[in-house]
C-alpha cells in the first residue's frame, strides 16, 4: 500500500504577490501581474512585458553575504522554501533530518548569472569571471542551498523539464514519501528568465505576445485573439508530508496529493503533439493513480499558456478525457494573471489548486473576451466563481514534449 501524502505548508513569490494570502487575494479578484519590463531597456525587443517580481528583497529571507552568491532563481527558491517551512510549523530540531528531502527544479537555471559573467568575460577576459559562476548558475544549486540552510539530508536533486519542471519535482517528491524514501519533502520550482537574452530567445521563436500597448491584456489563455505567452518569474514550494507523521505532530493539513501522471509527446522540440495524445494520456494516468473517475474532478488548472497551439490542443485533450462531464468541471488558467513562470509554473499552480479547495473558489481566466470555438471549455471567464471543490487537476506541459498532471484532493479522514 502506498503511504498517503498531504500538503502541510505552502510558500511562493510571484508577480501577483509575495505571500500566500496576497497571492490568493489577487487570484480571486482577477488581479493582473503583467507590466512593461523595468529591469532593462527593451527598445530593441519585439515583446516588452513580463510578470516581474515587485518589491522582492532577498535580504528579507537570506543573509546579505549569501545573496551575493545566489542567482535570482535560487533566491526565489530559498525565499519560497522559507515561507513554506514557516507555514508548515516544522521544527527541524525535533525531526530526523535524514528523512527530509528537497526536490526543487528550474527549467532554465541561472540565466541572470550566465549573462552577467559572459559580459565580464567578453569585456575584460577570463580572469574576471567570478569563481562562483558555476555554482551560481547550475539548476541543482537551489535544492542544494535549501538542504544546506536547514541541514536536510534526505533525497536531494533538481528536475529540469522546461515548463513541467516543478510538476515533476512535486510528483517525484510524492513518490519518495509514498514508497518510504522520506517522511517530508520540500518540493517545487523557481525561475528567473526575465533577462535580455531570455526575452530575445523567446521573441525570436515567435512564442511571446506582442500586445505591448496593452500588457495587462497580453496573457489571454483560450481567447480567440491570443498571440503568445508572457514570461513570468518567481518560485513556489510545497511541504509534502506522510499523513501519520503530520498527524503525530499536529500539523494543519491543507489537502492531499493523490495522483500523478507523466508522458512524452515524442513529437517536436517545442510544439505539442497535434493529436493531443500525450496530454490526453497524462490526465488519464493521473486519474488512474488517484483511483478517480472523470466525474470526480471539480476543477482543472489548465496549462493554458495563451499560445495558439497549446490552448487548442489542451482543450482537445480535456474534452477527450472528460467528455460528458465537462459541463460540471470548472477550468481556468491562472497564467492569465501571473504570466508563465516556466519551471516554477507547476508548483505555483499546485498551490492555486490547494487554495481553491481551501476556499471553494475557482480563480478566473482573465482577459477572456472573444470565445474560440476550438477552445470551447468552461474557462471561468474574468470573474471568480464559488463552487464546492473536492478534487483538482493541475496540468503542466513543457518544451521537449514533457507532460505532467497532478491531482490534489480535499483531505478526508
Amino acid at each position: 500500500m502506498k503511504r498517503r501524502v498531504v500538503i502541510t505548508g505552502m510558500g511562493a513569490v510571484t508577480p501577483i504577490g509575495l505571500t500566500i494570502d496576497d497571492i490568493w487575494d489577487s487570484l480571486k479578484n482577477g488581479k493582473n501581474g503583467i507590466f512593461p519590463i523595468t529591469r532593462f531597456d527593451t527598445r530593441d525587443h519585439v515583446s516588452k512585458m513580463a510578470g516581474e517580481l515587485k518589491n522582492f528583497d532577498p535580504v528579507n529571507y537570506i543573509e546579505k553575504k549569501q545573496v551575493r552568491r545566489m542567482c535570482d532563481f535560487t533566491q526565489y527558491a530559498v525565499a519560497a522554501a522559507q515561507l513554506a517551512i514557516e507555514d508548515s510549523g516544522l521544527d527541524f530540531d525535533r525531526e530526523d533530518r535524514t528523512r527530509i528531502g528537497v526536490i526543487v527544479g528550474s527549467g532554465i537555471g541561472g540565466m541572470v548569472t550566465f549573462e552577467r559573467e559572459f559580459g565580464k568575460y567578453f569585456r575584460k577576459g577570463p580572469s574576471r569571471v567570478s569563481p562562483f559562476f558555476i555554482p551560481m548558475m547550475i539548476s541543482d544549486i537551489a535544492p542544494g542551498y535549501i538542504s544546506i540552510i536547514y541541514g536536510l539530508k534526505g533525497p536531494n536533486y533538481a528536475t529540469t523539464s522546461a515548463c513541467a519542471t516543478s510538476a515533476h519535482s512535486i510528483g517525484n517528491s510524492v513518490r519518495s514519501i509514498q514508497y518510504g524514501d522520506a517522511d517530508i519533502m520540500i518540493a517545487g520550482g523557481s525561475e528567473a528568465p526575465v533577462t535580455p537574452m531570455g526575452l530575445a530567445g523567446f521573441n525570436n521563436m515567435k512564442a511571446l505576445s506582442e500586445r505591448n500597448s496593452e500588457p495587462e491584456k497580453a496573457s489571454r489563455p483560450f481567447d480567440a485573439d491570443r498571440d503568445g505567452f508572457v514570461m513570468g518569474e518567481g518560485g513556489g514550494i510545497l511541504v509534502l508530508e506522510e499523513l501519520e507523521h503530520a498527524r503525530k505532530r499536529g500539523a494543519k493539513i491543507y489537502a492531499e496529493a493523490t495522483g500523478l501522471g507523466y508522458t512524452a509527446d515524442a513529437y517536436h522540440i517545442t510544439s505539442p503533439d497535434e493529436k493531443g495524445d500525450g496530454a490526453t494520456n497524462v490526465m488519464k494516468l493521473a486519474l488512474r493513480d488517484a483511483g478517480l473517475q472523470p466525474a470526480d474532478i471539480d476543477y482543472i488548472n489548465a496549462h493554458g499558456t495563451s499560445t495558439h497551439f497549446n490552448d487548442k490542443i489542451e482543450s482537445m485533450a480535456i474534452k477527450r478525457v472528460f467528455g460528458d462531464e465537462l459541463n460540471n468541471i470548472a477550468i481556468s488558467s491562472t497564467k492569465s494573471m501571473t504570466g508563465h513562470l516556466l519551471g516554477a509554473a507547476g508548483a505555483v499552480e499546485s498551490i492555486v489548486c490547494t487554495l481553491a479547495i481551501q476556499h471553494n473558489v475557482i480563480p478566473p481566466t482573465i482577459n477572456y473576451e472573444t470565445p474560440d470555438p476550438e477552445c470551447d471549455l468552461n474557462v471561468t471567464p474574468n470573474v471568480a466563481v464559488e463552487k464546492e471543490i473536492n478534487a483538482t487537476i493541475s496540468n503542466s506541459f513543457g518544451f521537449g514534449g514533457h507532460n505532467a498532471s497532478l491531482i490534489i484532493e480535499r483531505f478526508r479522514e
